[in-house]
């Protein structure tokens, strides 16, 4: 398959650039893979669609404030993006920097106190390329509020997983009172999430490597589940990662690298809740493995019509 194949033509003006007043009051594309149809409903209205017994599964990565500004010693100004993080001793980072060409080898860059108290005082929502700010807006509490979800617990996401973004405490009460179960895993989120494939054919891109953990206790209850519904690609790429050939999911610890697209054999999910994702990327080729291409470039041009609003703040997408 050729890259070029997994293109798609979007407004510019469907990109959303803040997200919906109330978190669950987004709206929701329900595209049942059965019969090919779409339903458009907003996201409160999700337990409808769950039996019973489903459980969820949710990532409570925490995006950290990975979006900085430090001096050299000259006094330029020099933006960072944190991407992740080096093991060992002392802690190193791997960054982006802006603008690069005035950073050589061995530039020092100092923010004005401790790292992490910088961090937490100065750093910024990690908000992707196409979600535009004032220039100077550098710390924006809307954004640092929003760009996380509500059960966000363990830092160290660059990008938010976004499928999540849609709950609130209202939501999960009623899924809750209604027999849904969650379980909670952890996949750190990489910058990587926001790039496209560049490569001539799908198969020789490759991932960047993301860390994840499964506890024992979410491992028991998703192999106990009937129907497993994986909120977000990346709850998707952690259960497909830890499981094994016949569908029992592992607990742990590791890394994964694992690239799904059209002709992928799923594992460990029944069900998708996903925002609608850039063309070309790997997320949108993940979601045309988990339901059909056909039908998914269906579903898009459906949602684009219906003026759907797209990417991380966008609205969401419930394959069924």
């Amino acid at each position: 398959m050729k890259t070029e194949e997994f293109y798609y033509n979007l407004p510019e003006e469907l990109i959303a650039q803040k997200p919906c007043e109330s978190r669950d009051h987004s709206r929701m594309m329900v595209v049942d893979r059965r019969c090919g149809s779409f339903e458009c409903r907003h996201f409160y209205e999700l337990p409808e669609f769950l039996e019973r017994d489903d459980l969820l599964v949710v990532n409570n990565s925490k995006v950290i404030p990975a979006k900085l500004s430090g001096e050299k010693s000259t006094g330029a100004t020099i933006e960072m993006l944190l991407l992740q993080k080096t093991t060992g001793s002392p802690t190193i980072w791997e960054v982006l920097l802006r603008p690069a060409k005035r950073v050589s080898v061995g530039t020092k860059i100092h923010p004005e106190t401790g790292f992490d108290t910088f961090l937490e005082k100065f750093g910024s929502a990690p908000l992707p390329p196409y979600i535009k700010r004032k220039k100077g807006l550098i710390k924006n509490p809307q954004d640092l509020q929003r760009y996380q979800t509500i059960y966000a617990k363990n830092p160290g996401s660059v990008a938010a997983p976004t499928a999540g973004l849609h709950f609130s405490e209202g939501t999960l009460d009623t899924l809750r009172g209604r027999g849904s179960n969650i379980a909670q895993v952890t996949l750190h989120v990489g910058y990587g999430t926001f790039l496209p494939i560049e490569s001539e054919f799908v198969a020789d891109h490759k991932m960047e490597r993301e860390a994840f953990e499964i506890s024992k206790n979410a491992a028991e209850k998703i192999n106990r589940a009937e129907r497993v519904v994986a909120v977000g690609t990346t709850s998707v790429r952690t259960l497909e990662s830890a499981s094994d050939p016949d569908g029992k999911v592992n607990p742990g610890k590791g890394t994964t690298d694992i690239f799904i697209y059209p002709g992928y054999r799923f594992k460990a999910v029944d069900r998708l809740l996903t925002n609608f994702h850039l063309p070309a990327s790997s997320l949108f080729l993940l979601v045309c493995a988990f339901a059909g291409k056909d039908l998914i470039y269906k579903a898009y041009e459906k949602a684009i019509e219906e003026k759907f609003r797209f990417y991380s703040y966008g609205d969401c997408m419930l394959i069924l």
